[in-house]
């Protein structure tokens, strides 16, 4: 790697690359201990505060949701975070990369999103052990006349 794509990586934490920002509420679903953490901390620096368990009671900017295939129906959990975020948030799926334990296909993720009534972006890498998705409510776009 070049001393100039060290210096970008530096500049562009992960949190940033997948849309958080200052002062934005984020909760967080199906924490345990195989999650990444510095992509946890990372998030945290950029919005300047703890994320919020799922056990907060108001609405969030913002959902990260970690879900492996064991974790149960995919397309249930994701309607259940959409009930936590506001008009026009985003749920940032979060499934095990291929070979891991606990790994989801993207055709799963796609149809789950799908059903789910949101829209996936493509498939990023978020960690050593992790792959991101970026899903968003299609209501927003709709809502702008």
């Amino acid at each position: 790697m070049s001393a100039t794509a060290d210096h970008a990586e530096e500049r562009t934490s992960p949190a940033v690359r997948l849309g958080f920002q200052p002062e934005q509420v984020v909760q967080e679903i199906g924490f345990d201990d195989d999650v990444d953490q510095e992509l946890r901390e990372s998030i945290e620096e950029v919005i300047g505060s703890d994320l919020v368990d799922e056990d907060y009671d108001d609405v969030a900017d913002a959902v990260v949701l970690w879900f492996r295939d064991d974790d149960g129906d995919l397309t249930d959990a994701l309607v259940d975070a959409t009930t936590y975020i506001e008009e026009g948030g985003s749920i940032l799926l979060l499934t095990p990369k291929t070979g891991r334990t606990g790994y989801v296909e993207p055709s799963d993720i796609s149809e789950a999103a799908t059903t789910a009534g949101l829209s996936a972006s493509k498939s990023v890498s978020v960690g050593k052990d992790w792959s991101g998705s970026r899903l968003v409510t299609p209501k927003a776009a709709k809502s702008k006349k």
